[in-house]
């Protein structure tokens, strides 16, 4: 299952060589929400693994970008004690500028159209 989530690049970290065949590079965005008037601050951390690492190169930091990402779970166990791991893998990055594409995606109908193309008001019902 995919997912998907939109915020401000906050950090980018360096590609780490894990070893000799798995590479993985870091990165955060803030996702920022408004919950009855008050603001919430989020940092999610996602990992980038293989040649996906790349994804990260063309986006600044400070600019809003649209995340998409897999959730994947690990059970990992030494010496004796068993730990689970959970990661967020991007696996796209798009860029999300104000009143581009992501917006444009919508159907714009202005209260100008609809009172022209009905002969009356915007109130005006067909039936």
């Amino acid at each position: 299952m995919s997912f998907e989530i939109t915020g401000k690049l906050i950090v980018k970290y360096n590609t780490m060589q894990r070893s000799e065949t798995f590479k993985t590079r870091e990165f955060v965005i803030e996702k920022s929400d408004d919950i009855n008037g008050r603001v919430i601050n989020n940092y999610i951390k996602f990992q980038a693994v293989q040649d996906r690492t790349a994804i990260v190169d063309r986006f600044n930091e400070g600019e809003t970008v649209k995340v998409y990402f897999n959730i994947k779970g690990t059970r990992w166990e030494k010496d004796g004690r068993v730990n689970y791991i959970t990661n967020l893998d991007a696996w796209r990055m798009e860029s999300v500028v104000a009143g581009g594409a992501t917006q444009d995606s919508m159907p714009n109908y202005n209260a100008s159209q609809e009172v022209s193309s009905g002969g009356g008001t915007a109130d005006d019902l067909p039936f």
